[in-house]
This record gives C-alpha cells, sequence and structure tokens, in this order.
C-alpha cells in the first residue's frame, strides 16, 4: 500500500464534500464518499435513503456498491474510503466486509460514530479485519456542512 500525502487527503476529501452537496441538492442529510484504489476513483455516493426508499442508502454503503461492482469483487483490497462525516456502525462493518484499507474521515459524529465518538468498535476483538484510520481532513469545511444542514431544517421546521 502507498502512502498518501496530507494533500492527496485534501484532494479527495474535496470531491468527497462536493458529492455531499448532492445529497443536500436532494434534501438528505449531506454526505458524500469516494473510494480511491491507485490514485483512481472506483466508487463514490452520497446519502439518499430517502430518496432510494432505502435504509442502507448512506454515502459510504452506496459507494462501496458501486466500487465492488467496477472491480466485479466484492473484496477493495488497496483502497481508501474517502466520506465527510465519521461512519456509523453499519457503515463500518460494511467496510470490513469490503477489506478496506483506509478509512479517512472530515468531521465527528457524536451520536453515531462508531470509530471514535459514540463507539470505538475497530477496539473490538470480534472483528478480523482492522482499518487504518485518519481523521479530521477538512473538518471545519465537512463539520459546517452538516450544521448548515441541520439549521435550516430547524428553521424550517419553526416556521411550519
Amino acid at each position: 500500500m502507498t502512502t498518501s500525502t496530507p494533500e492527496e487527503h485534501q484532494k479527495w476529501m474535496s470531491y468527497a464534500i462536493e458529492l455531499a452537496h448532492q445529497a443536500d441538492q436532494q434534501n438528505e442529510v449531506p454526505v458524500g464518499c469516494v473510494i480511491v484504489q491507485n490514485d483512481a476513483v472506483i466508487g463514490e455516493g452520497w446519502n439518499q435513503p430517502i430518496s432510494s426508499c432505502d435504509a442502507t442508502g448512506h454515502a459510504e454503503i452506496v459507494a462501496i456498491r458501486q466500487a465492488c461492482q467496477q472491480l466485479n469483487n466484492y473484496r477493495l483490497p488497496g483502497a481508501k474510503l474517502y466520506v465527510t462525516i465519521e461512519p456509523c456502525t453499519m457503515c463500518l462493518g460494511a467496510m470490513i466486509h469490503a477489506r478496506i484499507d483506509t478509512l479517512v474521515f472530515g468531521a465527528l459524529e457524536p451520536k453515531a460514530g462508531a470509530i471514535v465518538s459514540a463507539e470505538k468498535l475497530q477496539d473490538k476483538s470480534f472483528f478480523n479485519h482492522k482499518l487504518d484510520v485518519i481523521s479530521g481532513v477538512l473538518e471545519t469545511e465537512c463539520s459546517q456542512l452538516i450544521s448548515s444542514f441541520f439549521q435550516r431544517r430547524r428553521i424550517e421546521k419553526k416556521n411550519k
């Protein structure tokens, strides 16, 4: 596995932020994800559980499905997954099963984050794969995206 520079992490996280804006335009929680292998995009997605009527339609799951189809393999060795917010339990499980090598995320998710916030599931001994984790890449931008979305939602709810 090649190591990435901070500039490369910022480049791919910027792309994940662009994808998060797609979710925002569809009135979905703005989370974006891109999966990179050998410096090429193999999967991408944004949150779409509401528009797809699919509870598993998180950005990470959408991107993992696309990457697996692209490679015609349910395993993604050597892949780096960039996501704008700390993944939930479901998404972490999918990353482990897909054998993602590296998870890079932007903002913490204090209520449902399964990496460092609400839980530290990677520390559990029952998983047969461990991801390298890099957090805080473009954290301010990622956090602001989510905060602005929910602030708008609260204002809309108040004005109804």
